[in-house]
């Protein structure tokens, strides 16, 4: 463990926490809103936080190998996060609070686990726009934002 990945680490802690203690907060009518321009439920986001760190963390860690990542576009996502919503709609609150914590510590440890060579290694993103962006840049812009992001639409969908 290094300095910046620990820094990391503990940045993806933090909003890691802050959603789950917001979520953990909600009823049962919050937790089913849909989300307006979403469509999602408040739930079904909370369950997708913590779903996708793993896929997130796997492909920081393929930059942080240098190679690049390829077929992985802005559609596909889409389409995850849609075949999600349907497949985790009925997701409960325990079990997505789980997910999070579970997740949420496997990746926390996995950016502990990074170098600081490996967070500067840089790799074509076809994510991207195939740019080479850096395994740091990639942990910043989707793990460790992540829950920061999705946390500040659903207290803005509820007005809290």
């Amino acid at each position: 463990m290094t300095k910046r990945s620990n820094a990391l680490a503990e940045r993806l802690e933090q909003g890691a926490n802050a959603l789950a203690a917001f979520a953990d907060a909600l009823t049962e009518t919050e937790w089913q809103m849909r989300v307006p321009q979403d469509g999602r439920k408040v739930g079904v986001i909370v369950h997708h936080v913590a779903s996708v760190y793993p896929l997130e963390i796997e492909l920081a860690q393929v930059l942080a190998a240098g190679k690049a990542i390829e077929g992985v576009t802005w559609q596909a996502v889409h389409e995850m996060n849609a075949k999600h919503a349907q497949e985790h709609d009925a997701v409960t609150k325990a079990v997505a609070l789980a997910l999070l914590r579970q997740n949420g510590a496997a990746a926390a440890a996995a950016i502990r686990a990074l170098s600081d060579e490996q967070l500067d290694r840089a790799a074509a993103l076809s994510l991207n726009a195939d740019a080479p962006l850096t395994c740091q840049f990639m942990l910043e812009d989707h793990a460790v934002r992540h829950s920061y992001h999705h946390l500040s639409r659903l207290r803005a969908a509820l007005n809290r």
